[in-house]
């Protein structure tokens, strides 16, 4: 499973791009706003040039013809962008058209598996069902079902649409995910850092630690 970083911020990016397991990042305006972010397409840009992977940049148009214009103008900036479409019927629409033309899109919203149905047989590259807010309104169980039964569906019809599972929490969302079988998951900076720790991971390590200290000092004396 792919893990993206769900963030504007490029501090977080760079830092967790080093560490060599970072495959991609996700934005939206909401993380613009938080950034202080005004020079969007330059933003994108420099976001691409720290991440080797595929970048989503969400579109403000609810129209048609607005998604269009905004997607071509993103696809344009960089050959990673993914335009970011909102599931509504005009976005299923946009994507078919953004699918024909050769530009990687990311149906975001994804609360269902027939939505995530109707995103990749309009040729998403990718789907984004939000497993946080499912479990906001909804409770846990249904968030897991729903990316169980995208992931399900998609490999039982052989779609080359990914599932990239957003709105995580927490590290269980991860892990359910992977179980899942979801292609990527998009992450928090927090919950990426959560990744790597354990509370017995640092106890086994003090331990080591602090007997390689004994056996230094007796070395030593």
């Amino acid at each position: 499973m792919k893990l993206f970083l769900d963030t504007a911020n490029l501090e977080e990016i760079t830092t967790a791009s080093s560490l060599g397991v970072l495959d991609g990042v996700t934005t939206n305006p909401s993380l613009m706003a938080k950034e202080g972010i005004t020079a969007v397409d330059s933003h994108y840009s420099r976001i691409c040039e720290l991440v080797d992977g595929d970048v989503s940049a969400e579109v403000i148009a609810t129209g048609y013809a607005g998604i269009l214009q905004e997607g071509r103008h993103y696809a344009r900036l960089h050959p990673n962008i993914v335009v970011k479409v909102p599931m509504i019927p005009a976005g299923i629409q946009a994507i078919k058209t953004f699918s024909e033309e050769g530009i990687k899109t990311n149906c975001t919203l994804v609360f269902s598996p027939q939505q995530a149905l109707m995103a990749a047989k309009a040729g998403a590259t990718y789907v984004s069902p939000f497993l946080g807010r499912l479990e906001d309104e909804y409770g846990a169980k249904a968030a897991e079902t729903v990316i169980q039964d995208i992931c399900s569906i998609f490999k039982r019809y052989s779609f080359k649409t990914q599932v990239l599972a957003a709105s995580i929490r927490n590290i269980d969302h991860v892990r359910m995910c992977a179980i899942a079988g979801a292609d990527v998951a998009t992450i928090p900076y927090k919950v990426f850092q959560a990744l790597m720790l354990h509370p017995l991971t640092d106890r086994g390590l003090d331990i080591f630690l602090r007997d390689y200290a004994k056996l230094n000092d007796q070395t030593t004396s």
